[in-house]
């Protein structure tokens, strides 16, 4: 079993930033393909962005491109996301994921195999 526990979330302005982090328990993340999603009120939970389990090649949806990015730190057993510019549409929930043992990376929010309880982030405008 993983655990994994988001922190970094709140209020800020727009174009802003926040850092985002997903802390794991249980086992190490180093062979886990991570991805980040969000949940805006009223939406169904989309794809934010994506690292493979090597840290080799990451992926972003079109909405976050040249304005997120994640990282991870396996020795820390942690997955970051940097949000830069921030727009009141990237208000929501954010959840990590995990993807299974040497998996890639993944759009799929079905295709993750363990979820945090996810952290707010607002943005105002």
């Amino acid at each position: 079993q993983v655990q994994l526990v988001e922190s970094g979330g709140g209020l800020v302005q727009a174009g802003g930033s926040l850092r985002l982090s997903c802390a794991a328990s249980g086992r190490t993340l180093s062979t886990y393909a991570m991805g980040w999603f969000r949940q805006a009120p009223g939406k169904e939970r989309e794809f934010v962005a994506a690292i493979n389990w090597s840290g080799g090649a990451t992926y972003y949806a079109d909405s976050v491109k040249g304005r997120f990015t994640i990282s991870r730190d396996n020795a820390k057993n942690t997955v970051y996301l940097q949000m830069n510019s921030l727009e009141p549409e990237d208000t929501g929930v954010y959840y990590c994921a995990a993807r299974g043992h040497y998996s890639r990376a993944s759009p799929y929010p079905g295709e993750y195999d363990y979820w945090g309880q996810g952290t707010q982030v607002t943005v105002s405008s």
